[in-house]
């Protein structure tokens, strides 16, 4: 039985005439006569009395028209569903997002957007660092993630790579550099640095020590912190100096400074990244957005 029968027949049945209900279906009547003959030999019972003045439903026909209804109604939502799931309109999106990416202000920008454009995507949001983020999207545990990558794309993913961000020193309210405007990042040289672990933050850790290299020193680490975002209250403590991208002078701690870099400074990099292959409409959709919006900063 196919569904074409069964459209057939409704139509035969609402109209009680095969020649209007012909009409109806842009067919000639004697292929539809046969398709109903078709359709009544495989349920093996008569639907339709054919009478002078058009078709009348039988017992079984009218037993037939209950349920066959709602078999259409029903397959049509099946058809629109599998559409709009083709086009990244419904399902659900796993995103995840690095602790000082939710800082800039493109990153709610665009979940914003997303979830405008596409209401009924169940979007799943989660924080972890960079290389965790990774990791869990080789596992299948996360859709996309907006990462902190280094100068290179990562083999298994695709990556939409956004603006790169200035960094900016972050000192005790104290200290003596916080008497002018910017300032050189030689001057950083001889002080105690706050930072994080290179596992937790690479892309910032590598770029930040590949610039003080340049100019002629190692950071002096003298505490670690859990995670980016931890590195302000430290400096608040007076435990050290940092450097931290810029979006991050939105964390208005009490006893802490930011300054801004005069010359060579270190810059914090951006990415939305999927994993390659991945045929996914919402995946598609979301990166598609984060292009968009990529190209709308400059990048």
């Amino acid at each position: 039985m196919e569904l074409r029968h069964i459209r057939y027949f409704l139509a035969v049945a609402e109209e009680s005439n095969f020649t209007r209900a012909a009409a109806r279906l842009g067919i000639g009547q004697p292929p539809l006569s046969q398709q109903i003959r078709d359709l009544e030999n495989e349920i093996g019972a008569q639907l339709f009395h054919r009478v002078p003045h058009g078709a009348e439903l039988t017992e079984a026909g009218r037993a037939f028209y209950e349920i066959a209804g709602g078999i259409v109604v029903s397959a049509e939502r099946a058809k629109g569903a599998a559409q709009r799931a083709a086009r990244g309109e419904i399902g659900r999106l796993r995103v995840g997002f690095t602790g000082s990416s939710a800082f800039s202000p493109w990153v709610p920008g665009l979940i914003r957007e997303y979830r405008r454009a596409y209401p009924e995507i169940d979007v799943d949001l989660v924080e972890f660092n960079s290389q965790k983020l990774m990791a869990r999207m080789r596992r299948d545990e996360l859709d996309v993630a907006i990462i902190r990558p280094g100068l290179d794309d990562p083999d298994e993913f695709k990556l939409c790579r956004f603006p790169d961000e200035p960094m900016l020193i972050a000192l005790p309210a104290a200290h003596r550099l916080t008497d002018s405007a910017t300032a050189p990042l030689i001057a950083l040289r001889d002080e105690p640095f706050v930072f994080y672990p290179r596992m937790i933050g690479l892309g910032l850790y590598d770029e930040v020590f590949t610039v003080c290299h340049r100019v002629g020193f190692t950071p002096r680490v003298v505490q670690e912190a859990p995670q980016i975002a931890s590195v302000v209250n430290l400096v608040a403590a007076e435990m050290g100096v940092s450097i931290v991208p810029g979006p991050m002078e939105q964390v208005r701690v009490a006893g802490v400074a930011y300054r801004r870099f005069e010359g060579l400074a270190p810059v914090a990099r951006h990415a939305c990244a999927m994993r390659r292959g991945d045929t996914s409409p919402a995946v598609r959709n979301f990166m598609a957005l984060a292009a968009a919006t990529a190209h709308k900063l400059g990048a």
